[in-house]
């Protein structure tokens, strides 16, 4: 028991939890310590032990006694214990309400009900049951009540919103029972939203064993799913855990189940969690050891409390029920307090021990009984006197008793035993009862090791001896003995030590005399001489000992004996004295040796001379003086002497008494009844008086009268004397003796008056009471108490006053005779409001007491709440809630129904519906009809008003004919047109909303089920297409009509079959079988009968080859009716891959997977070449090439070798290794001719022969080369070795060159390119520029030989042409054309789409041979971006053009035709979601927002229903707003209405506008409008200040532009200038995707030239006469990871010039090598044209071959219309990556290695219109991966070439030239420079005239002509992009003498994102010839928007 509640009005008996034997006294003990007494009728300690506290009123109720902590003692001989501290709190009965909030909750989701119980009692009180419509709860199905007292609610319906529930409660002391107020839930239709947590769980404690529930419960759509998680991790594998809807519930529970638990709450949208941690706790147990321990004074007890449980508690001890403090013998140790030590312990301190261990609210404890008893140490076992002989061993055993355990100790002849480790051992154990034990063990005696041995027990309490002779036998001698110094008074022994045995005997002489000769003298067996009470005179002398060893034998030792005498007090006392006297004392040692000392102390202190006493002592006197005796004398003195002999000490008490006198007098007083009172009383003297209180009764006055009060727990007499009554009753009243005395003098008294104040009580009330409504109602109160009492009324907590409410009266009359006073309170009438707690408090001067009165007033109910919860054609369902039932039993309904047409005189009835019952069925109804319904409720007092009428319209019935004319129509293979029209008018039964169309398959293996798919009505005539049929397949089909009511009979089954389609799986079984070297066998079997999808017409096999070198054959097909085919005439030992496929009608079904297979090894074809030349006078070597067609594996080479000039033609045969291909053939005659051939051996014999060659052997050779020349191919990437191997004598020299238009370039050596000793030139990392003619040229004196080597770089495919053929509404068909296959062919082709508003792209595979494909399952009425690429065996190629496409189908849109509603009443609404049109795209959602006009809260409810929707819960005769919002994969439409419910009576209400909504609607624009106009003003404010400061900018920059102007040509650097210091300033970063370009700004701001404005632009030239136009070479940037992007931005379909075997330079034409021409034309043209060229340079003619092809890209506008007529749409990121890989070619070229680069331009077209002005970046190498640039803008930079040390890095790379347009000009500078402009357009800018103003440079030069001409250079670099809508486009070139060069104006233009950047120069450039001839300048410019 740790914690008692109880009800006041109950009360509570508390038994002592302890007993003991013999029998225990129980008594009870306030928390302080103080006893319990008994307080009449409150309390009473009966004499078994158990406490009891009454029943009382809350006037009576005392803090003390009623909310205290108690505990109880049992005392008995062993000790006191204690029991825990037991709170004990009284609990009044107060009032109190309980309620449940309503709630909301989603359809389907979960609802959780709590009843909210106030604060004050939520302790006392708890949920026992829920209702339901006054229906109780059953838990299960739907329904759950958690162990907290929450009702939650599962699968939430729509219904439960019809119904209020309620939760009742009880008090767990009192029994009361409430019951909350009704409440609803509103139910929405599911909303997409985050989780909600509706309740949760918090840490907490629970026991071990106990079972736990941790509540955690949400909300959301879609419906979350929880998880639970323990530490971190899921919850393990075990049957003790249980989910449940309520939440985990945990039973058996174990110590490792605490821990930290975490309730994840998630769904699609989001996640919740909820953390608590558990505690589980085992319960505290203690056990205290040794539990019972009896042991001696002076030794040390250690108790130890060990305690099992949770941790974290504390340890407390007591003993005889008082807390243990640490002093000099207490200490408590331990982490946790749990060691008791008690070091030297004292007879006090035994008793009962005990061990508390607390622990929140948990108390744990143990005992244990200690007894401290006398511990002197006694003897209890030993050993006696023997004989041995030398070197027998032998044992002594000394036993001794006490407490604490004694230590023994063992002498020899009075000598400690001398421990000899290898004879004498001595060992000591203690036993278990305490006993300690000793051994001394002599393993080898010696005579010497005789004697008397003792054995000494010693502890903290005393000592105990036992001695014994040892005799070992040997001759007898006598150790030297040591003399002795006895004690007079004292006894004294003296040994004889005697060694060795036997003798006769031991004899004692003093003076000659023999021992003994007195009564004092004893002479033991052994030889022990003993001398009692020592005198000095008679026994101090010389003692001899004499022992007979034989007759007449004697041996002697002396021992001289000294006696000391100790000192003698006499006895002395202190006379008794008082305060103010003299005192003196002598204390005088009478006898005892010289010299004493004598000292004094009082109370054990040394007396110190302040003190006032005198000590004067002499030799053997001391005396001891006090000249004026005060209290402070008293006490204990002791007079203590001392000599060498011992110390003495008499102790006597001094006592100065002083009579009684009062301190404090007792004084007339007044007790509160019930309240404590102390009678103060003090009182002093010496001996301390002792006080005696007498009580007599009131009015009797006389002394004698006086009885002595008896002091019990209620009545104590306090230290100081005064009399505390703890509990004043009404007989302590009277005079009270207050009596003194000590002895000293006569005793004092004193008395007084008690008065005993009665403060007021409530003695009677009613504690509940009824009333009726509307009648008189009394209710009466007594109190008693001390005149004068007032009577106080309150109704709840406000005070009643009748002045103020003239219904209530209050009437007060007094009884004198009792002393109460009579209080009534009148209601006139009570009404339904006074059905609350009243209370009447009585009030006096002393106290105030209470009584609470619940009235319950009853009238008849209110009438019930009566709703429809269904309607049907020909019934309803009524549904009703009881709101007040006039605090009465409701009885029965009754409900009363009408035709609304008719009077209430004809309603029809049902009577007497049970109380239980809250719905009830209508039946027998019309359909159509409208009917008035209203209800009465019943109660035992009367019946109740009618409820408010209801309108009810019953609904349509169901269509009663089927739809007619039903007509099948196959349209596809998986499509059939259905058509039919409407069933007859008269049976259509209401309006036919739509149609239900039922299909299933008719063929072997369907079900026989039909699929429905549902329409809506459009007219009379319907046709509906059933789509993703199974192809040509037989259907069955049937048509129903449905309206409101539902769906009527459907029409006979109709059969049609769908068209044929191509079969959807290949042949089976797909066998090859390799005949011959040239034949294979193909065989299959028919794909699946249900695949065919059709007529098998027949197969077709589709075969290729696959060479060697990866290549793939032409791909052939042969078409047959048979399941076998024969291939013939195929390559030998060859690869062929073979496909099979099924054809119908339709068309090709699905190819077979591929399947290889391999020709038949045959003869091989002869060598493709042989060489032989000489190598020696006597040997030539021959090498030949393999042969075309190896026809299978060579397995050697056989050399032929013939004379035929020498006579003998025989030729001989020489084999050579087939992976060698040349051999050396020796032992040949000088100068003789020798025909030389070869043939290849394969395993099915010798091929051809090869030609013969005709060699002579000589010893001078000209140089010669055994390699071969030919076609070498190649994928990119690669190391490709071309060999030159060579003979000749003297060796010859090997030299590589490689062609380049008509002048042969000797390959430069790096590391990329190298020669092998052995002449074989190595290329790494080919590259398409590395294609080419190789020449090897091997020269020695005699002569040289060349071969040439065409290496053949296959690269990538080009990037295919792609269209869009057809869309529906889930597919897009694409068709393609393929483009240049990069010299390899193509394996297939990859497909990427995306949503158009994503980057999330979808790839699909396709095969090498297909040229369409369909994308199926694509979102309807969406755009998606589609790219296509292909694949060939070097990799991915080139990425098409992004084109977009749309699928068919638009938003959902509401037809105005269609009504918005289709019922209305007063707090219902029924939505027509049937007028929305779905656009051709299901809707998959409807959102509506509906409010009361003139409010802003708006209710949302979601549904994904497309029929009809109830607005519920609407207020009657109000109008609505309402918006609707329906969406589907297309996008969203809206719709808008307004509408009013019904009035109350089915009326419907005017439109309302009233000056108020008016006044509401200008507040409402106001408040919005107001931020609106401020925010405006603001910006346009913020725009004018950026504004004038960017004007001031711009014309300070143009100011220092115009004076910087004149000095341009001598500021511009030419080539051969270095430019010094490292970049600083600002840095401009462009980034762009996968490169970034960084141009660092050297010279600080302000140092562009900035832009020209329009006006100076359209000065500069006339822009009708010309357009300007730049050329741009570039060669492609290859990375070792494969493609990167083309800057050639082909149009698809534009294949360049296939790659020929073609000597001629000029007609060599790389794909990879391409130049732009931008153009722009007129400014107002709103066209964009680019044209891109492919030419090359002629070094010598100047001749320059181009091909254009040019096209036009439109702006995209964000419209259907735009989109429609896009012809390419790409990212302009496209042109950052151009850019980029420009400029890091710019870089790589070896000539442009050291030129320098300038930013010349830079103009960020921000908000902020400042400019940023970069300078010179030396080696600009600065490319890093950044991302997209941010900001608008346009940059320009130039580059210088390099020095002229630096030309010959230089001169191997090709130099484009200027494109030309009508006017030819030459650039004659020798600067060239590259204009990068950015032009990043801002989304919102929608002009298509809007322009940006360019500035260009003007050129250096050293002439005027060279600076007309640099300024011509200048207007065609100023690149621009444009194009003319009118034309189409167009390219042109134009030249303008005006100084300052043209500008034109640029717009937005399309970029190809994914174009690739691979090219390669082409050409040589003679940069020497330029230089000196002043022509052919380098330049490159940029527009690129």
């Amino acid at each position: 028991m740790q914690r008692v509640t109880f009800s006041s009005s109950v009360g509570v008996s508390l038994p002592c939890p302890a007993g003991g034997a013999p029998h225990a006294v129980l008594r009870w003990y306030l928390a302080a310590g103080d006893d319990i007494y008994d307080v009449p009728h409150i309390r009473h300690v009966h004499a078994n032990g158990t406490l009891q506290l009454y029943p009382f009123s809350p006037s009576a109720y005392n803090s003390i006694i009623h909310d205290n902590e108690y505990f109880c003692t049992a005392e008995n001989q062993a000790g006191k214990i204690r029991s825990p501290s037991i709170h004990i709190k009284a609990v009044f009965r107060e009032p109190y309400t309980v309620r449940v909030a309503d709630q909301r909750s989603m359809r389907g989701n979960v609802a959780v009900f709590k009843c909210l119980i106030p604060s004050a009692v939520q302790e006392y009180v708890s949920v026992v049951s829920w209702e339901k419509d006054t229906v109780s709860i059953v838990p299960g199905n739907r329904f759950f009540l958690t162990s907290f007292g929450a009702l939650y609610i599962s699968e939430v319906q729509k219904e439960d919103a019809l119904s209020t529930y309620r939760c009742i409660t009880k008090h767990k002391y009192s029994g009361e029972t409430r019951q909350s107020n009704g409440a609803r839930l509103s139910v929405m239709d599911p909303t997409e939203s985050t989780p909600s947590v509706l309740d949760s769980f918090q840490s907490g404690e629970v026991q071990v064993g106990h079972s736990v529930e941790l509540p955690c419960i949400a909300s959301g759509y879609p419906n979350p799913t929880i998880r639970w998680l323990k530490d971190g991790r899921p919850l393990p594998a075990d049957s003790r855990w249980t989910r449940r809807i309520t939440g985990l519930t945990i039973s058996d529970l174990r110590l490792e189940d605490s821990g930290n638990y975490i309730c994840e709450v998630t769904n699609s949208f989001g996640s919740k969690e909820v953390t608590g941690h558990l505690n589980v706790i085992e319960p505290l147990r203690v056990t205290l050891s040794p539990k019972n321990l009896k042991t001696g004074i002076s030794s040390t007890v250690i108790l130890s409390c060990a305690v099992q449980g949770s941790p974290h508690f504390t340890v407390s001890w007591y003993r005889n029920t008082e807390p243990v403090l640490p002093d000099q013998h207490f200490s408590i140790q331990g982490a946790h307090n749990e060691t008791l030590f008690i070091s030297a312990a004292q007879k006090r301190h035994s008793g009962a021990y005990q061990c508390f261990a607390t622990r929140k609210g948990q108390t744990a404890q143990d005992f244990s009984i200690i007894l401290l008893e006398d511990g002197t140490p006694r003897i209890v076992a030993s050993f006696s006197e023997r004989v041995v002989v030398p070197g027998e061993p032998f044992s002594l055993m000394c036993a001794a008793k006490g407490a604490p355990p004694p230590t023994i100790t063992w002498t020899l002849d009075d000598e400690p035993v001398a421990r000899d480790l290898s004879r004498v051992r001595a060992s000591q154990y203690t036993l278990s009862d305490g006993s300690t034990v000793s051994h001394v063990n002599v393993s080898s005696p010696q005579i010497r090791d005789g004697g008397v041995y003792r054995c000494a027990a010693r502890n903290s309490a005393g000592s105990a001896e036992y001695q014994a002779r040892i005799n070992v036998r040997g001759p007898p001698r006598i150790r030297p003995m040591k003399n002795i110094t006895a004690v007079a008074g004292r006894n004294t022994f003296i040994n004889c030590r005697v060694i060795g045995y036997p003798y006769y005997s031991i004899n004692w002489y003093k003076e000659g005399l023999l021992l003994p000769d007195n009564h004092r003298q004893v002479v033991y067996e052994n030889g022990t001489l003993k001398l009692s009470d020592v005198q000095k005179g008679m026994d101090e002398g010389a003692y001899v000992c004499s022992v007979l060893i034989q007759p007449q034998l004697f041996i002697t030792q002396t021992v001289y004996v000294t006696v000391k005498v100790p000192p003698l007090i006499q006895p002395f006392d202190f006379p008794p004295t008082s305060i103010g006297k003299l005192m003196y004392i002598a204390c005088v040692v009478s006898s005892g040796d010289m010299p004493i000392r004598i000292t004094w102390r009082k109370d054990g202190q040394e007396i110190v001379p302040s003190s006032g006493i005198t000590i004067d002592t002499k030799e053997f006197m001391s005396s001891l003086q006090i000249s004026k005796v005060s209290l402070k004398h008293n006490g204990n003195y002791t007079c203590i002497a001392s000599n060498d002999a011992a110390t003495v000490s008499t102790e006597r008490q001094l006592t100065v008494t002083v009579p009684p006198r009062f301190v404090v007098q007792p004084n007339n007083q007044d007790g509160i009844y019930g309240k404590a009172g102390i009678l103060n009383c003090s009182v002093d003297g010496y001996p301390p008086p002792k006080v005696m209180w007498k009580h007599a009764k009131a009015g009797i006055g006389n002394p004698q009268q006086y009885h002595p009060v008896p002091l019990t727990g209620r009545i104590q007499i306090m230290s100081n004397g005064s009399l505390l009554i703890r509990h004043v009753l009404e007989e302590d009243r009277g005079f009270y003796l207050c009596q003194a005395s000590n002895g000293v003098g006569s005793d004092i008294s004193k008395s007084m008056v008690l008065t005993v104040k009665i403060p007021a009580m409530i003695t009677s009330h009613p504690n509940t009471t009824m009333a009726k409504k509307g009648h008189v109602k009394e209710l009466n109160c007594t109190a008693r108490g001390e005149w004068p009492i007032i009577i106080r009324w309150e109704r709840g907590d406000t005070v009643i006053d009748p002045d103020r409410n003239p219904r209530y009266s209050i009437t007060t009359s007094p009884n004198e005779k009792t002393d109460e006073v009579l209080s009534t309170l009148k209601l006139k009438p009570a009404e339904r409001e006074d059905s609350v707690f009243f209370s009447c408090h009585a009030i006096n001067s002393y106290g105030e007491g209470r009584g609470l009165i619940q009235l319950t007033v009853q009238e008849p109910p209110d009438p019930p709440e009566l709703e429809v919860r269904e309607v049907k054609d020909r019934s309803m369902n009524l549904r009703w809630t009881q709101r007040f039932d006039g605090n009465s039993v409701i009885t029965s309904y009754d409900i009363e129904y009408k035709n609304k047409t008719d009077s209430w005189e004809l309603k029809h009835a049902t009577r007497n519906i049970s109380p239980t019952n809250n719905q009830a069925n209508i039946v027998d109804l019309h359909p159509a009809s409208v009917y008035s319904i209203r209800m009465y409720s019943y109660n035992a007092i009367g019946k109740s008003e009618a409820s408010k009428e209801l309108t009810i319209s019953t609904e349509e019935a169901q269509p009663d004919g089927p739809p007619m004319d039903v007509i099948l129509q196959p349209v596809t293979s998986q499509s059939i047109r259905v058509t039919w029209k409407a069933p007859r008018k008269e049976l259509q039964n209401g309006v036919i909303r739509g149609y239900q169309i039922g299909y299933r398959e008719n063929g072997p293996g369907s079900n026989g089920q039909y699929s429905i798919v549902e329409m809506k009505a459009t007219g009379d005539s319907e046709v509906y297409t059933l789509d993703n049929l199974k192809k040509f397949a037989q259907y069955g089909v049937v048509v129903q009509a449905f309206n409101r009511a539902g769906t009527g009979p459907s029409s006979s089954e109709i059969n049609a079959t769908t068209l044929e389609d191509v079969p959807s799986q290949p042949p089976q079984n797909v066998r090859a079988i390799s005949v011959t070297s040239d034949e294979a066998v193909i065989t299959w079997a028919e794909p699946p009968r249900m695949t065919l999808h059709g007529v098998l017409k027949g197969y077709r096999v589709v075969f290729w080859a696959v060479f060697p070198d990866g290549e793939w054959g032409e791909m052939q097909n042969i078409t047959t009716t048979k399941e076998q085919v024969e291939l013939r005439g195929l390559e030998k030992f060859t690869n062929y891959s073979i496909q099979v496929l099924a054809y119908t009608q339709a068309g090709d079904g699905v190819r077979s997977n591929v399947l290889y297979i391999q020709t038949r090894e045959d003869y091989p074809g002869p060598p493709a070449g042989i060489k032989a030349v000489p190598s020696s006078a006597s040997s030539v070597v021959v090498s030949w090439l393999p042969p075309h067609k190896p026809n299978g594996i060579i397995r050697k080479y056989t050399i032929y070798c013939s004379s035929p000039g020498s006579g003998q033609p025989v030729s001989h045969e020489y084999e050579a290794n087939p992976e060698l291909l040349f051999y050396r053939i020796t032992h040949l005659n000088h100068r003789q001719q020798y025909l030389i051939w070869a043939a290849a051996v394969t395993t099915a014999g010798r091929g051809n022969f090869s030609e013969k060659v005709t060699v002579e052997p000589a010893a001078k050779a000209p140089a010669k080369i055994l390699s071969f020349g030919g076609t070498v191919t190649t994928p990119w990437m690669k190391e490709v070795r071309l060999p030159c191997g060579s003979v000749g004598e003297p060796t010859p020299t090997i030299k590589w060159t490689k062609d380049s238009e008509d002048t042969a370039i000797p390959v430069s050596l790096d590391g990329q390119r190298l020669i092998l000793a052995n002449g074989t030139l190595v290329l790494r990392s080919v590259k398409a520029e590395d294609s080419g003619y190789y020449t090897c040229t091997a020269t020695n004196t005699l002569g040289f030989d060349t071969i040439i080597v065409n290496l053949l770089v296959q690269v990538p495919p080009d990037q295919p042409r792609l269209t869009v053929s057809t869309t529906s509404t889930s597919s897009i068909t694409l068709a393609w054309i393929p483009g240049d296959n990069g010299g390899s062919s193509i394996r297939g082709f990859v497909l990427q789409y995306s949503v158009d508003n994503t980057e999330e792209w979808k790839d699909v595979f396709i095969s090498s041979s297909e040229r369409s494909f369909k994308l199926d399952n694509l979102r309807c009425g969406t755009w998606y971006k589609v790219k296509l690429a292909a694949k060939n065996s070097v990799g991915a190629g080139r990425i098409s053009e992004i084109i977009e496409a749309k699928t068919h189908g638009r938003e959902p849109q509401f037809n105005k035709d269609q009504p918005v509603f289709t019922h209305i009443n007063s707090s219902h609404a029924r939505l027509n979601l049937q007028g929305w049109a779905s656009g051709g795209c299901p809707i998959s959602a409807v959102t509506l927002e509906f409010r009361p006009k003139g409010t802003w809260t708006w209710q949302s409810v979601r549904t994904n229903a497309t029929t009809d929707v109830f607005l519920a819960e609407l207020r009657e005769a109000t109008w609505y707003e309402l918006k609707m919002k329906a969406c589907n994969s297309a996008g969203c439409g809206n719709q808008s209405s307004q509408f009013a419910t019904l009035d109350y009576d089915g009326s419907t209400i005017p439109p309302i506008k009233s000056p108020l909504e008016k006044n509401d609607d200008v507040k409402k624009l106001f408040s919005i409008g107001c931020p609106v106009i401020l925010v405006t003003l603001g910006v346009a404010l913020l725009f004018i200040i950026r504004k004038k400061r960017k004007e001031k900018r711009l014309k300070r920059l143009r100011g220092e532009s115009r004076s910087k102007r004149s000095g341009d040509n001598k500021n511009n650097r030419s080539f051969d200038t270095p430019v010094k210091g490292p970049p600083q300033g600002p840095r401009l970063h462009i980034d762009i995707p996968r490169v970034q370009l960084l141009i660092e700004d050297k010279e600080g701001e302000d140092k562009a030239t900035i832009p020209v404005t329009d006006t100076e632009f359209n000065q500069t030239g006339n822009p009708q006469s010309f357009c300007t136009g730049v050329s741009v070479h570039h060669p492609a940037l290859i990375q070792n990871t494969g493609p990167l992007i083309d800057m050639s931005d082909i149009r698809p379909g534009t294949n360049p010039v296939s790659r020929k075997s073609v000597k001629s330079a000029h007609s060599i034409r790389n794909r990879y090598s391409s130049q732009w021409t931008l153009t722009k034309c007129q400014a107002s043209t709103p066209a964009r044209t680019l044209t891109s060229d492919w030419r090359t340079v002629g070094s010598q003619h100047g001749i320059t071959v181009t091909e254009s092809d040019s096209y036009s890209a439109s702006l995209s506008q964000d419209t259907d219309k735009g989109r429609n007529s896009m012809v390419s749409t790409e990212s302009a990121s496209s042109t950052y990556e151009e850019l980029a890989r420009a400029y890091e070619h710019a870089k790589l070229e070896e000539h442009l290695q050291h030129a320098k680069f300038e930013i010349t331009e830079c103009f960020i077209s921000d908000s902020s219109s400042d400019q940023m002005t970069t300078g010179t970046n030396d080696n600009a190498d600065s490319m890093t991966s950044m991302s997209t640039p941010s900001e608008p803008g346009i940059c320009r930079f130039t580059a210088s070439p390099p020095k002229p040390q630096d030309y010959d890095r230089g001169k191997n790379v090709a130099v484009p030239i200027p494109h030309r347009a009508k006017s030819e000009w030459l650039l004659q500078s020798i600067n060239f420079s590259y204009y990068f402009l950015l032009n990043i357009l801002r989304a919102s800018a929608t002009s298509s005239s809007s322009t940006l103003p360019q500035r260009t440079l003007t050129m250096p030069g050293s002439s005027a002509s060279v600076a007309q001409s640099a300024a011509a250079a200048a207007a065609a670099t100023a690149a621009a992009a444009g194009a003319s809508s009118s034309s189409g486009g167009g390219a042109a070139g134009a030249t303008g003498g005006t100084p300052g060069g043209a500008s034109s104006s640029s717009s937005k233009m399309g970029g190809s994102r994914d174009s690739l950047l691979e090219s390669s120069s082409s050409g040589l450039g003679r940069l020497q010839k330029q230089r000196d001839g002043g022509a052919g300048a380098y330049s490159k410019s940029y527009t690129l928007v």
